[in-house]
């Protein structure tokens, strides 16, 4: 999960790198959070499943501006940091990665504000005792994935606290079609904040 994870963000730094000769502004920013979810819905007798909620996600960021009026677009991963467990007690960590378009006007010399709207998917992997799939060069498979397409908004407050490096801290909100195939709700929020670095103009 963690090695997608890297593989994704640096696929897409790459991909911004050959952009950023004309940027104003490029910056990559990490982070911790949590999830939050509706919780458990006792009532259900069709439907019996836990929430998606708790737990430290990490996350990684990317993104460059490079259009007139504060412009661009991003990329973004997030991940459960150690496995979770499901009402019946089945082990889980998902992800959750997306792209967006990004609005950061500043508020001041040291303070400016990131607004993103995009698309994205979660991929749950539900851990399992006995191999789910096995081949010569990759060894046996413990897991079985769950993939949903998701839609995503987020919001945050940076600081510039030394120079270029900033903190923020943020909420995003996610909506996950057919999570309730795996979880309570299809709507998950991530709160949290991040550090991170500017290139670009002071």
């Amino acid at each position: 999960m963690r090695k997608f994870a890297c593989s994704a963000t640096l696929c897409f730094v790459f991909f911004l790198a050959a952009s950023f000769a004309r940027a104003q502004q490029f910056d990559v920013n990490f982070g911790g959070g949590t999830l939050m979810s509706k919780s458990y819905n006792s009532t259900s007798l069709t439907n019996i499943v836990g929430p998606e909620k708790g737990g430290t996600y990490l996350n990684v960021g990317v993104d460059v501006i490079p259009f007139h009026r504060r412009l661009g677009f991003g990329f973004e991963t997030a991940w459960r940091a150690s496995q979770g467990a499901d009402i019946f007690g089945q082990p889980y960590r998902p992800i959750l990665y997306d792209f967006n378009a990004m609005y950061q006007p500043r508020l001041g010399k040291k303070i400016g504000a990131d607004f993103m709207a995009g698309i994205g998917a979660q991929s749950t992997r539900f851990y399992t005792a006995n191999p789910t799939s096995c081949s010569y060069f990759s060894g046996c498979t413990y897991y079985l994935s769950s993939n949903h397409f998701m839609e995503h908004l987020g919001a945050g407050i940076r600081y510039y606290f030394w120079g270029h490096v900033f903190v923020r801290p943020e909420v995003h909100y996610y909506h996950v079609h057919n999570n309730t195939n795996d979880f309570s709700s299809d709507n998950l929020f991530r709160v949290g904040a991040s550090i991170g670095y500017t290139l670009g103009p002071d």
